[in-house]
């Protein structure tokens, strides 16, 4: 029994096929201007790489901010319950979920079953998101992808004060000024993101196993920070962390394809 998953975020959007309880494949885009097109396309993407077409999709549940306009989707259901669900599903253990996306985060707390049983998220900033992490990147001069690489030459993480992602790109461009080390800058913007990642998962408190999902969990330097600050060390997923809340969304469609 085939059935999908689809997540359209801020910044990306991912597509999971499942055939029986396995993994057929995914994909990951950029998103495009209207969450409709965004689905679409990461949707038409994978099924043209897998080989299939919609009707071979028995269900499909969307995901993420455009969820309610997919129509191709069957029903919706909130990436904070998805992002649980597919982590669990990956690792039973897991018990809290750190969801780092395009423009907001959270912290995830599920059950034995994988089932959401408290959550907290930023709602007011930016600050803490791939996104901000994205334009501190650009100030720097370098891709966001090679921050976290880029951190780890460093010999000393400098300090990023601000909060705010328009402020702290100006405190950058300062360090630049300065002819500081630029494996020192990123460091610092690494540890300032994880800073504010741990202030709210400390809301909520976070219980063992805990696995960091979402784009920003690729950036070693971020993650490394976030386990040195809770003092706890973090599952590492078999399958790819942005995937997951796409993931959770297909597992939830092979339950609901049941009924």
């Amino acid at each position: 029994m085939i059935v999908a998953g689809c997540d359209v975020g801020s910044l990306t959007a991912e597509a999971v096929i499942l055939d029986n309880g396995t993994i057929l494949g995914s994909e990951i885009i950029r998103v495009r201007p209207r969450p409709e097109q965004s689905a679409r396309d990461v949707m038409d993407k994978l099924l043209q790489r897998l080989e299939l077409s919609y009707e071979a999709i028995v269900y499909c549940i969307s995901t993420g901010y455009g969820r309610e306009t997919i129509s191709f989707a069957d029903d919706n259901i909130s990436e904070i319950s998805c992002h649980g669900q597919g982590a669990h599903w990956l690792v039973s253990t897991i018990r809290t979920v750190i969801d780092v996306g395009g423009q907001d985060c959270k912290a995830i707390k599920v059950d034995k079953d994988g089932l959401l049983e408290d959550f907290v998220m930023n709602d007011k900033c930016a600050a803490g998101t791939g996104r901000s992490l994205e334009l501190m990147s650009e100030a720097l001069g370098t891709d966001v992808s090679q921050l976290g690489p880029l951190s780890l030459k460093a010999s000393e993480a400098l300090v990023i004060t601000n909060q705010c992602s328009i402020f702290a790109e100006m405190e950058i461009m300062h360090y630049l000024c300065e002819e500081k080390n630029v494996a020192d800058i990123a460091a610092g913007i690494n540890e300032a993101m994880a800073r504010r990642v741990k202030l709210l998962a400390g809301k909520i408190g976070v219980k063992e196993d805990i696995g960091v999902t979402g784009g920003v969990s690729k950036n070693i330097g971020v993650v490394q920070n976030l386990e040195r600050m809770l003092g706890k060390k973090f599952i590492r997923f078999p399958e790819d962390p942005q995937i997951i809340g796409a993931l959770g969304a297909a597992i939830f469609a092979a339950e609901r394809a049941k009924q």
